[in-house]
């Protein structure tokens, strides 16, 4: 029996022409919005203000400079006033730890972009181990997620004459040796799925054309996209794999022995994380059963290399690591001859440190960190034990930790952020709420120690809850100067959708089950209503991305609650999503609208864009996107905006023409967004 397929209400939407990214007619209604929007907020005294503290936050040099360990050097990409898009350098270890670093510039993405005449702004870096001289440098016009790729060498400080290059595409790659790449593409400018992304791997061949490259793999057309990669260890042992993902959370993983993909007996929700001494590490999604075990969702399994190539159709999987009720996966990285867990534990951060032993086993060892903070692994050095952690709480700055993997010894303190705005009267609560389902949802609020629990404490609540995305604390300037020294109130919502407790956390609010999200993150409104510390006079909210649609539903189902709603890079349109940007990739996440007439239903009466009421009685929303944006797109801001237009009701609408999924492509644009959002809320909160 052949599947529905849904009608389309391309007939009945007046607003597709704002689909299309950068038409004439498009940019138009975009620059007249623009300009009333700019003319609106710097109207407003506090703007520039607010703009000068965000501008000099994010350009400060006192922030701590995020490295990588490459060989003896470490690595750092460093934007601030002088460098608005940025420069790749290099200082020593001994270097780093003085307060003024000596620093080596590699590559300067302003003069590149100057030179050349393009918006170049800097997507990452991958180098060819064990040497990492030769480096995979990923360049981007104006912030978008499409890429291109450039061979860089670190001896020489310039891009290799004659060397790889990837033309501008969605794509993913990695060195095989020093001859050679595995890469997904879009070979031929029609080798893209639904959703945007490659399918078809091949090996390509230094000094040989992209079209002498050899296919390895293809997948289908209808699938979210076939991903290339290499798995190594700090032993030289590798492992070339493919991920052909069906959909944005189920995939086929493949291993390639002598040349020919073959398929991994792993789950499909399940995912290689890295390779120690020869075995391979796969985290879990869902329950795995095999050799009569079931492994728990949200362990961590490892597989023995060696046995894995001779028959990857018949696994023996060992456990390294179950959570507990409470306890959830946050990040996996591994040392030379070390693996690491930064895991959940109530969302309070806790890292450990694991050593492979003869038989399958693993010691464990918890690293001594600070309690009661976020703690996130920085970097891990693949030609040694040597590991950097972040930690930060709301009102912790940042502190960045060097340790040994294979020592109990204390971790050095290397840096800390000065602080960014004045916390010691402040204090950070955890407090929970309960859903319409019974289920408790915990949440944070920092907040004034005397600040008066009567309803008028201008209060911002922020959530994602999507994609098992787990929210821990923060330490953020822009927050504590823009808004919480000028007398607000700030909370920070664990709603499900995300991954604070596990697989079964985010899975409860996945597809037609998705309005639980939007009931968690009500009842934690009510909850700090109830409290007292604010009331819908002065309270507000806002999200970006699948946080955007958040944001959306929010305001068509519960506008009494609020005063203030901030939009930003959203999804709103989740009729037409799967025709918009990266949209059909997420139907893992949020159903298929287009052939589910159950998901259809749903959305048809959640969805925002088709949801908005002309008699509505709607806070007037700050919505937030820019051009650039390849991944949600524009066109979900832009065309809620025209329909509130049509209808008459009051918004603001802001769109940056570059930036990509984000603020801005550099500081000044970032800065932009964080002015033009607290003076909002200020505006719309009654705080100044």
């Amino acid at each position: 029996m052949s599947t529905p397929v849904m009608a389309q209400d391309t007939n009945e939407d007046p607003y597709i022409w704002l689909e299309a990214p950068a038409s004439p007619e498009a940019m138009a209604w975009v620059e007249a919005h623009n300009a009333v929007t700019t003319k609106r907020f710097e109207a407003d005294p506090l703007y520039k203000t607010l703009y000068d503290e965000a501008y000099a936050i994010l350009s400060s040099p006192d922030r701590i400079p995020s490295v990588s360990f490459r060989k003896d050097k470490l690595y750092n990409f460093w934007q601030d006033g002088e460098h608005l898009r940025g420069i790749w350098r290099r200082t020593t270890l001994d270097s780093y730890r003085t307060a003024a670093p000596q620093w080596e510039t590699i590559l300067d993405i302003d003069a590149l972009g100057k030179a050349e005449g393009k918006s170049w702004v800097y997507k990452g870096v991958s180098c060819l181990r064990p040497e990492e001289r030769l480096c995979l440098v990923a360049l981007s016009d104006g912030g978008a997620d499409a890429t291109e790729v450039r061979e860089f060498d670190l001896a020489t400080k310039s891009f290799v004459e004659g060397g790889f290059f990837i033309p501008m595409s969605q794509q993913a790659y990695d060195w095989v040796d020093e001859n050679h790449l595995l890469v997904a593409t879009n070979w031929t400018g029609k080798d893209l799925t639904g959703s945007g992304y490659p399918y078809i791997v091949k090996r390509v061949t230094r000094g040989q054309p992209l079209a002498n490259a050899v296919e390895i793999f293809r997948g289908g057309k209808d699938d979210v996209g076939t991903f290339s990669g290499v798995v190594r260890d700090g032993d030289g042992n590798q492992v070339e794999m493919l991920v052909q993902a069906t959909d944005i959370f189920h995939s086929n993983t493949y291993v390639i022995v002598d040349g020919e993909p073959k398929q991994l007996a792993i789950p499909q929700k399940s995912s290689v994380n890295g390779m120690v001494s020869g075995r391979v590490i796969v985290g879990l999604d869902e329950d795995w059963s095999v050799g009569g075990t079931t492994y728990k969702a949200g362990s961590v399994v490892a597989l023995d290399r060696a046995a894995m190539l001779a028959d990857p159709a018949n696994l023996a999987p060992t456990l390294i690591w179950a959570p507990g009720p409470r306890e959830a996966i946050q990040s996996i990285a591994t040392t030379k001859d070390r693996l690491l867990l930064a895991t959940l534990d109530n969302v309070s951060g806790r890292i450990t440190s694991y050593e492979p032993l003869p038989g399958g086993a693993w010691a464990a060892h918890r690293l001594p960190l600070p309690d009661n903070m976020a703690l996130g692994i920085s970097a891990a050095d693949d030609d040694s034990n040597r590991v950097l952690i972040g930690a930060e709480s709301f009102l912790t700055p940042d502190s960045l930790y060097l340790a040994d993997a294979a020592s109990n010894a204390a971790p050095e303190t290397l840096k800390t952020l000065k602080t960014q705005f004045s916390a010691p009267g402040y204090t950070v609560e955890q407090h929970e709420a309960a859903s319409s389902d019974g289920t408790k949802i915990p949440y944070f609020v920092i907040r004034a120690k005397d600040a008066p629990m009567d309803g008028t404490t201008p209060t911002v609540i922020y959530a994602y809850g999507g994609f098992s995305s787990s929210e821990t604390p923060f330490y953020s300037g822009t927050v504590g100067k823009l808004w919480l020294e000028r007398g607000g109130a700030y909370v920070l919502a664990n709603i499900r959708g995300g991954g604070e407790f596990g697989p079964a956390w985010h899975e409860a609010g996945l597809g037609t089950k998705r309005q639980i999200i939007y009931d968690d993150f009500t009842a934690v409104a009510k909850d700090v209503i109830a409290r007292g510390l604010s009331s819908p006079a002065y309270l507000g909210m806002y999200g970006g991305s699948n946080g955007g649609l958040l944001a959306g539903v929010t305001m068509v189902q519960h506008p009494e609650l609020y005063s203030a709603i901030g939009i930003q890079v959203p999804l709103l349109d989740m009729i037409r999503i799967s025709k918009i940007a990266r949209g059909a990739s997420w139907q893992g996440e949020y159903g298929n609208a287009d052939t589910d007439p159950e998901v259809r239903a749903f959305w048809e009466k959640t969805s925002p864009y088709q949801n908005l009421d002309p008699n509505g009685k709607y806070p007037e929303p700050w919505i937030f996107t820019t051009t650039r944006d390849d991944r949600t797109g524009p066109q979900h801001a832009r065309k809620f905006a025209a329909r509130m237009e049509e209808y008459g009701l009051p918004f603001l609408f802001y769109e940056n023409t570059e930036g990509g999924h984000g603020s801005g492509a550099d500081v000044r644009q970032s800065a932009v967004m964080y002015a033009q959002m607290y003076t909002y809320f200020a505006e719309k909160l009654c705080l100044k």
